[in-house]
């Protein structure tokens, strides 16, 4: 286990940046993005980082989950592939992270984030308006497995924008509503949150206290954000998901090319 004193003006700080990055997350994904750099400014140790930001998560993307559960737009019966594939793309990526370099994961991050900040400005994200599933066809379970493998792999290895590319990929794979589309998104972002919150935790690199500190202003931060996204629809999603993907692509592509 890993503990870091902060002063207690840090601590407020991070605490607010949960809270903003859990409303965030719980519409358009990408929280991360706000945490992660908040906890390497304060001085945490990048896989230390990864793991308490893991911790923290898993709050917001749980309370997430639960509110699109609760109003029936998520069914976990019917994304079972994916739920299953995620939790194992999650445990493999968490694993490989301490292999690879802080400087590499920084120069790949923003080239997969512009990648997402492109398809969101000139593609569709899920137009229609039925909240009926995805019709079960043969290839859904490849869908589902090839989906939940691959970005359970990237929540593990690094984490954000995982919810983004959820977001994304779902209107490119599935025909469904953008409300259904982010209730799928946050439930597989809980799933491989948790996972690789509990591998980080047998590799010792959480610090307890500062992620379920944060991990509290997530949750309201997120069910503020998921009952937003209930009450207004894509009038509030894809804005406010076109914004995060294009600020996060700049800001990463600053921080890792030219700082």
């Amino acid at each position: 286990m890993f503990e870091f004193a902060l002063d207690p003006m840090t601590w407020g700080l991070l605490c607010l940046v949960a809270l903003a990055a859990g409303f965030i997350d719980a519409i358009a994904g990408g929280g991360g993005m706000l945490t992660v750099p908040a906890l390497l400014t304060a001085g945490l140790p990048p896989h230390v980082t990864l793991a308490t930001n893991k911790l923290a998560a898993s709050f917001g993307s749980l309370t997430a989950s639960i509110t699109y559960y609760r109003k029936r737009l998520f069914d976990p019966s019917f994304w079972a592939a994916s739920i299953l594939a995620t939790a194992i793309g999650a445990v493999l990526g968490t694993l490989l992270v301490d292999y690879l370099s802080v400087e590499f994961l920084n120069k790949l991050l923003p080239i997969v984030i512009i990648c997402v900040a492109c398809y969101s400005l000139f593609g569709t994200l899920s137009p229609t308006e039925s909240h009926a599933l995805p019709e079960n066809e043969p290839a859904l379970k490849t869908k589902q497995w090839f989906q939940g493998l691959s970005l359970g792999f990237f929540d593990g290895m690094a984490g954000p924008g995982a919810g983004t590319f959820w977001t994304a990929s779902n209107s490119l794979l599935y025909k469904m509503s953008l409300l259904l589309n982010c209730g799928l998104a946050r439930s597989m972002n809980f799933v491989s949150n948790f996972v690789s919150l509990i591998t980080f935790v047998a590799l010792g690199h959480v610090n307890f206290l500062l992620g379920i500190t944060m991990g509290a202003f997530l949750m309201f931060g997120a069910w503020i954000g998921a009952h937003s996204a209930i009450k207004f629809g894509n009038k509030l999603i894809k804005p406010l998901f076109n914004t995060v993907v294009i600020i996060l692509a700049i800001k990463l592509i600053a921080e890792a090319y030219f700082a």
